[in-house]
């Protein structure tokens, strides 16, 4: 065989293995036909919960496209469109490194994305001295990400596979706010010359924002906005009052949730109503100086995917929140009035498992995502 012919046969080889790939990923995941799965009754509402995408693997986020369509993260570095009743690869993302607790995480759209097609993703890299948490978007057209940039990526990488954090929520000036875990290494959360256990804040194309605040500081990062955080995968900015909410994992209980603002140290690991993994206390809950959370849970829930209902379908709910648990393996509905949280209510509580993501959908549903090696997509709907 002379070598032009072999080098075709190779690149047949080649795509031929490709779209087995794609064809084995793509059975891997179904509709679930929405199917009612459960019935119950709450504090202020009944309701019925439908499972719509099953057999996902390891979902992080969904996301919801103008079309009606939908984008399903996995942390394995799958990116689903669910169209009707069609599940689609996604092709053109980024090499992502599904390592421990990393891979493809979080997804969110740009505010003008009906005319620009742009979707961001925060995702684990792996460079050459470790890993680390990136930022990048790209244009969603068709089934296919094009033109993908990278506008973030933390310093300091460390060969640790936990604490990336990270969600991402756009402001209403058009500034992109993430978070990034401590990497395992509690001190670098009180380092500002560090990107790790920070909530950081950029423009849409990854510049700096001028009045971010430690701009111009000798020795700090100024993408920096917060620090002293663990590990926050719950992130929002609610459109009315544009405070910016999080929550945070904490080491044995102090799960915390922080109303986020320019500047202030939360406090780890320098206080934490949490304990060592021993059981030994890790420093005083108080602290001068330091920022108290809203609330805390302990023991820990292990919070993940952070969602203000404003919809009308349910109308008990509208103006709480909702806190995917994953340790605690149910739905946390919490009351706000102004920057307090007056009350919560426990739901689903054993129901579905490990609850890793919760959108309000446009449809004015609440939807969430299960974390699993086969996750499922659910619906939460008013019943009668």
């Amino acid at each position: 065989m002379d070598v032009a012919v072999f080098g075709q046969y190779l690149m047949l080889h080649m795509k031929l293995r490709v779209n087995m790939l794609l064809l084995v990923a793509l059975s891997a995941t179904t509709l679930g036909a929405d199917t009612t799965v459960g019935r119950y009754l709450t504090e202020v509402a009944d309701i019925r919960l439908v499972e719509v995408v099953t057999d996902l693997s390891r979902p992080w986020a969904v996301s919801f496209l103008p079309d009606g369509d939908l984008l399903i993260t996995e942390r394995t570095g799958a990116l689903k469109r669910i169209s009707g009743d069609r599940v689609s690869l996604v092709t053109g993302m980024p090499k992502v490194a599904s390592v421990g607790q990393g891979g493809l995480l979080d997804v969110a759209l740009h505010a003008d994305y009906s005319n620009n097609g742009i979707v961001y993703f925060s995702y684990t890299h792996r460079f050459r001295f470790g890993y680390g948490t990136r930022i990048g978007f790209g244009r969603l057209r068709g089934n296919s990400i094009e033109d993908f940039e990278v506008i973030f990526s933390m310093e300091e990488p460390t060969g640790i596979t936990h604490h990336f954090g990270s969600r991402l929520a756009f402001a209403n000036d058009g500034t992109l706010f993430f978070s990034i875990g401590d990497r395992g290494d509690r001190t670098r959360a009180q380092d500002l010359g560090d990107h790790a256990g920070k909530v950081l804040r950029i423009n849409d194309d990854g510049t700096v924002p001028e009045n971010n605040p430690f701009i111009g500081r000798y020795g700090t990062q100024p993408e920096i906005f917060s620090y002293g955080h663990r590990n926050a995968q719950g992130l929002l900015i609610d459109p009315t009052t544009q405070l910016v909410w999080a929550h945070e994992h904490g080491p044995q209980g102090g799960d915390e949730v922080n109303i986020i603002r320019a500047g202030v140290n939360y406090g780890w690991p320098l206080i934490t109503y949490g304990r060592e993994y021993s059981g030994d206390y890790i420093a005083p809950a108080e602290y001068g100086g330091l920022e108290q959370p809203i609330i805390h849970w302990t023991p820990s829930i292990a919070p993940s995917g952070l969602s203000l209902y404003t919809g009308n379908r349910i109308p008990g709910w509208k103006g709480n929140m909702f806190a995917g648990a994953l340790a605690g393996r149910h739905l946390r509905r919490m009351e706000v009035e102004g920057s307090t949280i007056v009350h919560q209510e426990v739901l689903l509580e054993g129901e579905v498992g490990r609850i890793r993501d919760v959108r309000q959908g446009p449809d004015g549903y609440l939807w969430i995502l299960t974390d699993a090696p086969s996750g499922s997509l659910f619906r939460i709907e008013p019943d009668g």
